[in-house]
């Protein structure tokens, strides 16, 4: 039970430590609101799509997808994200707030926090489930996130389905996301075909990827950090008690908890290992990048990433530890 604490203690330490070096290097003055408005610009449109096409690359086998488990993290995904449009309406009459919100509810740091987890959890097991699993969860994620930010945009005006559409094919994440699942699938048929051609195999290109994706996720944290500010809090608490308490229990309890009461018998230890890591970590850290992007309210989508990291220690613990104690872990 302890090593889920543990785990979760040292998965977020450097997360938190970033952000706190990103704070400290703006308060003395290093650099200026300029400087962190280019910077997440890099991340969203460089950095990242560097890191999700990797991210997915790198999954073993798309064929040894499963297709229940996966189909019913979508679906809870779905749900969080459906009831969450008229809870956003309810719990906020600012519209530029409405979309950081709505997302900090269904989306969790899956890549970074989550699939490590699963292997804490689980071993080698538990990592592959979640790896799998994210082939489907983080397009779902990104799609969901372009269409909260997009619904709450331009101020009273209705959202155009056809704008909706466009901001997701233009998305720089969608676009990285496709191609990975693209070059997927050419590596599919190269295997069928006993070709053992790789897109490893062009090392200058894999290693700028993998340069351009090492970058995306300390950046983004110690942009994050400067942009932080106390006073926004403040300012905002209603919005982020009300996301944050969404992602760190409503989240968990419905995610894992409907799966232990309904199908128990149908997922194993490790399908539950990947849960938890879908379910009870904190808001994604390219949440910020894209609010920016998309012109919604980046201080609270940052103020999301940062409550929801520092409080999902506990969330993990004892989601872990009860499924331990009820012998599903």
């Amino acid at each position: 039970m302890l090593t889920a604490l543990q785990f979760a203690a040292e998965a977020i330490a450097p997360i938190i430590a970033l952000v706190v070096i990103g704070y400290i290097v703006k308060r003395i003055g290093m650099v200026d609101k300029g400087f962190c408005r280019i910077a997440n610009k890099l991340v969203f449109r460089l950095f990242l799509p560097a890191s999700l096409f990797l991210n997915v690359y790198r999954i073993p086998d798309i064929g040894d997808l499963e297709i229940g488990y996966i189909i019913y993290a979508l679906a809870v995904i779905l749900v969080i994200f459906l009831l969450g449009i008229p809870a956003v309406y309810f719990f906020t009459k600012h519209n530029d707030r409405r979309g950081p919100t709505l997302q900090a509810t269904f989306r969790s740091n899956f890549a970074l926090v989550g699939i490590p987890l699963a292997g804490a959890l689980f071993g080698t097991e538990g990592m592959m489930i979640a790896s799998l699993l994210s082939a489907a969860v983080i397009p779902l994620f990104n799609i969901l996130a372009v269409v909260s930010l997009s619904l709450f945009s331009g101020g009273t005006q209705k959202p155009s389905v056809k704008k909706i559409l466009l901001d997701i094919l233009k998305n720089p994440l969608i676009i990285s996301i496709a191609a990975a699942i693209l070059a997927l699938a050419v590596r599919a048929l190269l295997v069928r075909g006993e070709i053992a051609w790789r897109l490893t195999d062009v090392g200058p290109v894999y290693e700028v990827l993998s340069y351009l994706a090492s970058v995306a996720t300390p950046l983004a944290l110690l942009v994050l950090g400067m942009q932080f500010e106390f006073s926004t809090a403040k300012e905002m608490r209603r919005e982020i008690v009300f996301g944050t308490a969404v992602r760190i229990l409503i989240a968990p309890l419905l995610g894992i908890g409907v799966a232990f009461l309904c199908f128990r018998d149908h997922f194993s230890g490790a399908h539950f290992a990947a849960f938890v890591s879908l379910f009870a970590t904190p808001v994604a850290v390219s949440s910020v990048p894209m609010t920016q992007e998309m012109g919604g309210n980046t201080p609270l989508a940052g103020q999301f990433v940062v409550f929801t990291t520092l409080l999902s220690a506990l969330s993990i613990f004892i989601a872990s530890f009860l499924l331990r104690l009820a012998g599903a872990l």
